[in-house]
């Protein structure tokens, strides 16, 4: 097993999760992650001065589903947990729970009441309780530690190539489409407004996107995304819209996963909504141009 926070679920992560799989798979044991929901710093630190989330609850476990794992074990992090020693997390999760066989873990993991517990605690815990303990070493891109910090810092720069190469996939989201204003369609370009459910997620802005359905995972919509509040018509919730190119049918309802490709701009408050029509064709024209030339 591992575990962590796995936001993201970059390539140190999968690092993590691939070495855990095959070690499994050589000694006939059952490859699991440990994880938490909310995330810690979710549960200590006022909203407004959270870290943006990488990857809401149902992308982590979709990420996770495309590895060899056999069992995830999610913890809700809630003041029971908070206040569980090192000693007892390794005894009651660990030992009781989980017969732990084998734990790795990254160089920088710490856990229990007052992040008390290290690897030199489960060291000791493994020779008590007659588990193998491995500490993987950091994984380096481009002379620096691949982080979910460093992954925020890129969304949020607007560079989702460099985010895509720490991620080994394009950065995305994916929620349910809902019933929106039908402000879109009245400025001839509808929109699928994706639920986000209070994950705020890093990027903001246009972007250009390839989008997929849960009822049709293999073929693949271009298309243009707004992730913002919509200041134009004086918007306060965070909402994620995306306009289909070449696209009519009825997606409501349905689970689209949102690919970002390239920025095409910052989020804008435009005087009137003539305005922002033509922003929005002058968007679309972009995306085309860069889908054709990618």
């Amino acid at each position: 097993m591992t575990i962590g926070n796995f936001d993201g679920i970059h390539l140190g992560h999968q690092n993590l999760i691939d070495t855990v799989c095959q070690h499994a798979n050589i000694n006939k044991l059952r490859a699991c992650v440990v994880s938490f929901e909310p995330l810690p710093v979710e549960y200590f630190v006022a909203k407004d001065k959270r870290p943006h989330r990488l990857t809401s609850l149902r992308e982590k476990i979709s990420v996770l589903g495309t590895h060899p794992l056999e069992q995830l074990l999610l913890l809700r992090f809630n003041q029971s947990l908070a206040n569980t020693t090192a000693a007892d997390f390794i005894k009651q999760v660990l030992i009781d729970g989980l017969n732990a066989k084998y734990l790795l873990v990254g160089d920088d993991f710490q856990f229990g009441k007052d992040r008390e517990g290290n690897f030199g605690t489960l060291k000791t815990a493994g020779e008590q309780y007659g588990f193998e303990l491995q500490q993987a070493s950091t994984l380096m891109a481009a002379n620096d530690r691949i982080s979910s910090t460093r992954v925020r810092a890129l969304l949020a720069n607007g560079d989702l190539d460099s985010a895509a190469e720490l991620l080994g996939r394009s950065y995305s989201l994916q929620g349910r489409v809902e019933y929106g204003a039908q402000l879109g369609r009245t400025l001839g370009f509808p929109t699928a407004n994706i639920a986000l459910r209070g994950h705020n997620p890093p990027l903001r802005g246009v972007f250009a996107v390839a989008v997929t359905s849960g009822q049709h995972p293999d073929h693949i919509h271009n298309g243009i995304a707004n992730i913002g509040v919509k200041p134009t018509v004086n918007g306060m919730r965070l909402s994620l819209e995306v306009h289909l190119l070449d696209f009519a049918a009825d997606l409501y309802g349905q689970q689209l996963r949102v690919n970002f490709m390239h920025k095409l701009r910052n989020e804008k408050k435009f005087h009137g909504l003539d305005e922002l029509r033509a922003a929005i064709a002058t968007d679309e024209q972009n995306a085309r141009q860069w889908f054709t030339q990618k």
